[in-house]
């Protein structure tokens, strides 16, 4: 029969007071220096793979130092157990095998839940606590801190709490929740994967998802922790009179995130203009949009103002849009020439369409010469427009140069009247 662990505890006290106890720390400290070295010397974090094969690797790196470790330490406690006390190096084995389970089940978490997922930040505190609770049962100490912990109580109005129920619930909601996540995340990628579905319907029934995963990990988890169902609808009225009285704004910008995602009048990748703002719209919330503009700025649009004012998307049908280039030739040039050397450098422009064919139109006699406007359609306006504007510009002077067309600069005529004779009058 196997040894309890507790036992294992006190004899490595006593042998902690036995000279001979060199023996055993020399020995485990051996058995630490080489699973290191081993470590060092397979150098793993270096080795290059792809899919499954990265994995595994990744998934040895994180176990290779306590497996390593154990194998010469099981080795020492078959071969000496005969000459000197091991009950030390044999309280280092199931400690390193609980460091083993918990380091492999975090390495699977990890790659279970997204990379900016909630539990990133506190995933080595939350590896601590298990390998100490582990650690903790596997000793056979565990039932003794349970029963401190259910010595502590206090009092929450009538309900009499102590350590260890309220310690229940927490580990029974993060356990809920962690499952709640990793459910939403697997039906988010499946979703974000369906080609056939339009990404404005994919983003919406994500976030149904996770808020109908998340409420039902709450249902799930109230019982388990001795709390009666009703409650919810105190709670459910209570939530509602906050809606309706403090928190509209933040109300109506879930219903309109809602909204914009199932009419699909919005789409990620858009351009559009809201309140004076030009951008590619880059994330759909249910409060809030992103929009980039061309510039670099990001600009967080609550969804309540894509549905009260007029937002100008300049791809809901089509991504064609038409630039204008102005430009103002003197009188005394070729009208008709000019107007030809326009369209043809716009026809050589690569980012310019073919259909609808740049044309170059007449606006108006102005003062100093003959204004022009050259129109062109382009279908990739992510891409920004001041860029094609200024080679069309450039490509347009160097033509008119060659071709000896004047640009004109403002001109004055002053006349000087003479006064009128005061005296003849």
């Amino acid at each position: 029969m196997k040894e309890p662990l507790n036992n294992l505890l006190v004899k490595a006290w006593f042998d902690l007071h036995d000279p001979q106890v060199v023996w055993q720390i020399a020995i485990l400290l051996s058995c630490f220096v080489l699973a290191w070295a081993v470590g060092r010397a397979l150098r793993l974090s270096k080795v290059e793979a792809d899919g499954i094969w990265k994995f595994g690797v990744g998934g040895l790196r994180r176990i290779l130092f306590p497996a390593v470790a154990l194998i010469p330490l099981s080795l020492s406690i078959g071969l000496l157990k005969r000459w000197i006390e091991v009950d030390l190096l044999r309280l280092f084995v199931p400690l390193l095998v609980s460091l083993l389970l918990v380091r492999l089940f975090f390495y699977l978490l990890r790659h279970v839940f997204a990379k900016d997922s909630i539990l990133r930040p506190f995933e080595r505190a939350i590896a601590v606590l298990v390998w100490g609770g582990l650690v903790l049962h596997v000793s056979g100490v565990l039932p003794d801190v349970i029963d401190f912990l259910d010595d502590v109580s206090f009092h929450l109005g009538t309900q009499k709490l102590t350590l260890w129920l309220v310690l229940q619930g927490v580990f029974w909601v993060i356990i809920t929740l962690l499952a709640a996540m990793w459910l939403s995340g697997t039906i988010e990628a499946r979703l974000m994967r369906a080609e056939s579905l339009h990404s404005s319907l994919r983003v919406v029934f994500s976030r149904l998802a996770t808020a109908a995963l998340v409420l039902l990990a709450v249902i799930i988890v109230l019982p388990l922790l001795g709390i009666d169902l009703t409650v919810l609808s105190v709670f459910g009225g209570a939530f509602g009179v906050g809606l309706g009285l403090g928190l509209q704004k933040i109300a109506s910008n879930y219903v309109s995130g809602f909204i914009v995602l199932l009419d699909r009048s919005i789409r990620i990748g858009d351009l559009i203009t809201v309140d004076n703002f030009y951008g590619e719209v880059k994330n759909i919330t249910t409060r809030y949009v992103v929009v980039r503009a061309l510039d670099g700025r990001e600009a967080i649009i609550p969804n309540e103002l894509l549905i009260a004012t007029t937002v100008l998307n300049h791809s809901y049908s089509n991504r064609q849009i038409r630039l204008g280039l102005d430009l103002q030739i003197a009188y005394r040039s070729d009208l008709q020439r000019a107007m030809k050397i326009m369209e043809e450098a716009a026809r050589k422009h690569a980012r310019v369409l073919a259909e609808p064919p740049a044309a170059a139109v007449l606006l108006r006699f102005a003062d100093s010469g003959v204004d022009l406007q050259l129109g062109v359609w382009i279908d990739d306006p992510e891409n920004g427009v001041l860029g094609i504007r200024s080679q069309l510009y450039l490509d347009i002077w160097r033509a008119f140069q060659e071709a000896g067309i004047e640009i004109p600069f403002p001109q004055r005529e002053v006349r000087i009247l003479p006064e009128p004779d005061s005296a003849g009058s």
